[in-house]
């Protein structure tokens, strides 16, 4: 028997052995032994014979990765898996199909075997099939009759797609390369076969091999891209390099000429040649600095969405005319913008040099905002002089004029309140931007101040709330005056502002803002320089003015229809004439005031106005009638002329 062995005699000659044994008529004993060697011998037969299969199929394995590993393109390759899969495990197709996340599912690359055009090109969604239960285990999966399988999720393209190949048998391995899954193997029999665990075992080694070649085909190609990509980039770098050189020459022009102090002036007219149109410079409230050339007006709420997007962005934006505008900025600071027109229409300046362009004007503008920030000592004790006295002297005035201070400009003082752990915050923010807008600035008190260019304090003090405001941790209260005109009256109007200021701590709108106008009545109550004139003038004006051209009664009317408690009959009774009459005129006071004269707030002042001018009328025929005249017990008190000529 162990002769048989080791001449790797077939299985055969071992029971035949046995049978002649029998038949010499052995002991029981003896035949025994002898029938126990035999099945000793099979069994070493069968180990020989699965060692024997373990080998080839090991070096058709290592046959696989050498022909893998050659270098192909991805399609190639996926097509020699699906070949090597199909000869290997002597099933009748094979096919890959690879992960699209964007798609959700994977995709079948590369098929052999396959019988129909439903197999390459078909998308098996997540969840769904042999493939997803292999992929989410990591392990591979068969199924000995797949459409007949309810074990698995399928969907009606999937199926079928396998009944055109004709397919019973599956199994699916999945593509593992580390941690990562690409996808999954597949292949198939058109009979129904129950895979061993060798065959099983054989094809997930199958898919490891696989999914390494897959990544490196992957990443050969993703190179082989990259360095066409960089070859392609290199060129384009040369060209550029070129422009650069061309742009670093121009920018160093441009900031020395920025440097060599010449002036805004002469840096625009520079800027106007070099890039080939009219240009102009303005200041963050969209003041022209300086021109070169006729930059055509756009509409003003256009250019200031142009402002915020070209500083969002920082990059330049056109505007509907054709005129460029770039930011001027130094880090977040917002100096301004440039803005160029061509001189071709069709002509698209290098944005790259439109913004070397902006920042050679920011450098200047830097250097010009460096001397007068040398000067701020200087003007923050101008400003203290200009409110010590209420008559500035001579030598005020002539340091203002060297500080380039017009104070024959209109100019409004705004106040801040903010808390006192914050007041240095503000007096610095403070002092930046009373350069910028070319004012002064102040802190005395607790209070920062600023006499800034302006004709509207309401819209100041709404400016300077709305820029302070992001940078403290508290409310902040700003109340604003003016315009003045003169350094005479500026004292007088920084105290109107802080009454302003107290005002409306006072009335417990903390970190609000406003003016005397925005205050009404209030505002002339805490007003310096308003008397009740203006206060009258400025609320009921218009109707005192149409009375005194037209020789009308409106005052008279108005009066009488507030005395009736806003009934326009009592009132129709009190003036003797018909309701019609004073609905009449009514709609006249309401062409006059607008139509929110009789709003609450409004009618307040409205009534406080026409009772002012009422008691001012009075007085005034006090003085200059008898004495008596002015006891009379209606208001107005118009003269009998004045009653006959409004009868008439």
């Amino acid at each position: 028997m162990l002769e048989l062995l080791a001449t790797e005699a077939p299985p055969a000659e071992v029971s035949e052995l046995l049978r002649r044994v029998r038949s010499r008529g052995a002991d029981p004993a003896t035949l025994v032994q002898w029938e126990r060697a035999e099945r000793l011998a099979q069994r070493v037969h069968t180990l020989f014979s699965h060692r024997q299969q373990r080998e080839a199929e090991l070096a058709s394995l290592l046959d696989t990765a050498r022909e893998l590993s050659a270098p192909h393109g991805l399609d190639a390759l996926l097509k020699t898996i699906a070949r090597r899969t199909r000869t290997l495990l002597g099933l009748d197709m094979a096919c890959v199909s690879l992960r699209e996340d964007e798609a959700g599912g994977c995709l079948v690359r590369a098929a052999d075997g396959h019988a129909s055009a439903l197999t390459v090109g078909l998308l098996v969604p997540r969840s769904i099939g042999l493939g997803d239960e292999a992929m989410t285990r990591s392990v591979p999966l068969w199924s000995s009759d797949y459409l007949s399988d309810d074990r698995l999720r399928r969907t009606d393209a999937l199926d079928e797609a396998v009944r055109a190949e004709g397919l019973r048998a599956m199994i699916a391995a999945p593509l593992r390369c580390g941690d990562e899954t690409s996808g999954v193997l597949y292949a198939g029999d058109r009979s129904i076969r129950h895979f061993t665990i060798g065959e099983v075992s054989f094809m997930s080694l199958l898919g490891d091999i696989a999914a390494v070649a897959i990544e490196k085909a992957s990443l050969l190609e993703r190179g082989r891209a990259e360095a066409a990509a960089l070859r392609s980039g290199i060129s384009r770098a040369k060209s550029q390099l070129a422009r650069a050189r061309e742009l670093v020459r121009l920018h160093h022009g441009l900031v020395d000429h920025a440097l060599a102090g010449r002036g805004l002036k002469g840096l625009v007219a520079e800027l106007a040649d070099v890039l080939c149109g009219a240009v102009q410079v303005k200041d963050p409230e969209q003041r022209t600095l300086r021109a070169a050339g006729d930059v055509p007006d756009t509409d003003a709420a256009e250019v200031l969405e142009a402002s915020r997007a070209a500083l969002a962005r920082r990059l330049p934006v056109v505007l509907s005319t054709g005129t460029w505008m770039i930011p001027v900025m130094a880090g977040n600071e917002e100096l301004g913008a440039l803005l160029l027109h061509p001189h071709a229409p069709d002509h698209e300046p290098d944005e790259q040099l439109l913004l070397l362009a902006a920042q050679s004007v920011s450098v200047l503008l830097r250097v010009q905002s460096g001397e007068a920030a040398a000067a701020s000592p200087f003007r923050d004790e101008l400003f203290g002089d200009l409110l010590a006295s209420p008559r500035p002297s001579r030598q005020v005035l002539q340091r203002a004029a060297r500080l380039n201070v017009d104070l024959e400009r209109p100019h409004v003082v705004v106040t801040i309140g903010p808390e006192a752990d914050e007041l240095g915050r503000v007096a610095g923010w403070a002092a930046s931007y009373a350069r910028r807008m070319g004012g002064l600035r102040s802190v005395q008190q607790g209070r920062v101040d600023l006499l800034l260019p302006a004709v509207d304090s309401s819209a100041s003090a709404a400016k300077v709330f709305a820029e302070v405001s992001p940078l403290l941790t508290h409310p902040v209260t700003v109340g604003a005056a003016g315009p003045v005109n003169g350094p005479d009256l500026i004292r007088q109007t920084h105290a109107e502002a802080r009454h302003c200021l107290d005002a409306l701590i006072s009335l417990g709108s903390t970190g609000a803002h406003a003016s005397p106008e925005d205050l009404g009545f209030l505002g002339m109550l805490l007003s310096d320089n308003r008397d009740a004139a203006y206060f009258i003038a400025a609320t009921i004006g218009p109707v005192l003015d149409y009375d005194a051209q037209r020789t009308t009664e409106l005052t008279r009317t108005l009066h009488a229809y507030f005395t009736a408690g806003g009934s326009p009959t009592h009132a129709a009774e009190a003036l003797h004439v018909h309701p019609n009459t004073v609905s009449r005129r009514l709609e006249r006071i309401t062409e006059l005031l607008g139509a929110d004269w009789l709003k609450p707030e409004r009618a307040l002042e409205v009534q406080v106005a026409l009772r002012l001018h009422l008691t001012h009328s009075l007085l005034r025929r006090k003085r200059h009638h008898d004495p008596d005249q002015a006891d009379r017990p209606e208001l107005p008190a118009w003269s009998d002329e004045e009653e006959s000529a409004d009868m008439a």
